[in-house]
């Protein structure tokens, strides 16, 4: 765990030096570098904006401290979607990939990383699999893209991004750039594909179809992403912004499916439509809802997972229903085809648990460490829990706070935190930092 959580945060450190290096060599006048300064490009003159867009891209967050990104130099736009599309499937799984050997501790690391579903034996083969099935869909992916209508450059981008449920775009409003309902509905499934496990892909494409609706995760990744997408629709259209059932239906739908999935692609924004910021706080919170779920555990996506989220909710009813049981009943706790018995039961709920309470206590803290730094009359309530959720739970989507200017120092320090610990989902971070404090005599 404490290799897992420093080797995330120095991958952010080291991931900042591209746009370090080339937005001091712009502002320096160093011959070869042919991009003219920008503003955006400036920010990252930076050190703190530096690392904050690498952090958000490894983790798959897809915050981003640029204004247009439109105006970075191709190698930085490449280079945000690279780190995206690496952390998508893991920074931990890609070393153990190129660099692990059978039975040198390969399985601690992918465990480390909150992975635990296998494909093979081998930990190696598991991983190795993982990034051949990976790079088929990203293919697939700027193939669909492309035909959709989107520029190559934009679909090789979008696909690597989308795919990864980590959100970056090259475009300064995200999708909404397009204006193009062909390319929302394709890059929807897209999104879907990345918020599924990869055993589970990996079983469908050796021919086993049944686990579309006989794994429970994925079963319910479609069961709670429509009846979310149809709870907005309805948010939006009867009591919200728009004015017909279809742009109800192709705005709600491609948001919540954005939030669910944490990838944090947006089309709701003012030049196309009504920014998502500006959108009724219940619509708001019923995205940030989304983003606290996330996707399934073993895929690309953030968020408390769904297999947690499941197993809190089948626990809770389990021990209530317990009440009713004499003593001397023999009960099984059924999870994704696993009878449990009490004691199995109990570790797994309690693990559940913790998970979620941790995840809403940094929830509140960072809400709270915002509300003190921004102005109250700028951002609402919902705004701040809204842009909290949306890092904590690697999403990227915003409300409009997050900027190399309207973001204060400290809420990018919390937003970084928030980053790292819901990445690695808290637990190995927490691990990290009270080592860090025993061995410093601060901590007994």
């Amino acid at each position: 765990m404490i290799v897992a959580a420093l080797g995330w945060a120095s991958v952010g450190v080291f991931g900042s030096l591209p746009f370090l290096l080339i937005a001091w060599s712009v502002q320096l006048g160093i011959p070869g570098f042919g991009p003219t300064q920008t503003a955006t490009l400036a920010a990252f003159t930076d050190p703190l904006n530096a690392i904050f867009e690498s952090m958000s891209g490894f983790t798959g967050t897809g915050l981003t401290m640029t204004d247009n990104e439109e105006v970075l130099p191709r190698t930085l736009q490449w280079w945000r979607t690279f780190t995206e599309w690496v952390g998508g499937v893991g920074v931990i799984v890609l070393t153990t990939a190129v660099l692990s050997r059978p039975g040198s501790g390969s399985l601690t690391l992918y465990e480390s990383e909150a992975r635990s579903e296998k494909i093979h034996p081998s930990i190696v083969s598991t991983v190795r699999t993982i990034w051949w099935i990976f790079i088929l869909f990203t293919f697939v992916s700027i193939l669909a893209l492309w035909l959709a209508g989107m520029p190559i450059w934009g679909a090789i981008n979008h696909a690597m991004t989308g795919l990864a449920t980590g959100g970056f775009s090259i475009t300064d409003n995200s999708i909404a750039t397009y204006d193009s309902v062909a390319i929302d509905f394709v890059l929807i499934p897209i999104m879907l594909l990345g918020s599924i496990a990869f055993p589970v892909h990996y079983l469908i494409l050796q021919g086993d179809l049944r686990n579309f609706y006989t794994d429970l995760q994925t079963r319910w990744v479609f069961g709670y992403m429509g009846l979310g997408s149809a709870l907005l629709w309805g948010f939006l259209y009867f009591g919200g912004p728009y004015q017909t059932p279809f742009a109800a239906l192709r705005y709600g739908l491609f948001q919540f499916v954005s939030a669910a999935t944490c990838t944090g692609f947006q089309t709701a924004v003012d030049s196309t439509n009504v920014a998502l910021g500006r959108w009724p706080s219940y619509a708001q919170l019923t995205v940030t809802f989304g983003m606290f779920v996330g996707g399934a555990a073993g895929s690309t996506a953030g968020g408390i997972k769904l297999i947690r989220g499941l197993t809190l909710s089948k626990g809770i009813r389990y021990y209530i229903a317990d009440v009713f049981y004499p003593e001397t009943a023999v009960r099984r706790l059924n999870i994704n085809g696993r009878r449990l018995n009490e004691k199995e039961a109990s570790r797994e709920f309690m693990e559940a648990a913790i998970i979620v309470v941790l995840w809403i206590t940094f929830l509140v803290v960072g809400t709270f460490v915002l509300l003190l730094t921004l102005s109250p009359a700028e951002y609402s309530l919902a705004n701040v829990v809204f842009e909290v959720a949306s890092a904590q739970g690697n999403v990227g989507l915003s409300s409009g706070i997050t900027g190399p200017e309207s973001l204060p120092t400290i809420g990018k320090v919390t937003f970084l935190f928030n980053m790292w610990i819901g990445r690695l989902e808290i637990i190995p971070v927490l691990v990290m930092l009270r080592t860090i404090f025993k061995r410093g005599g601060l901590y007994s």
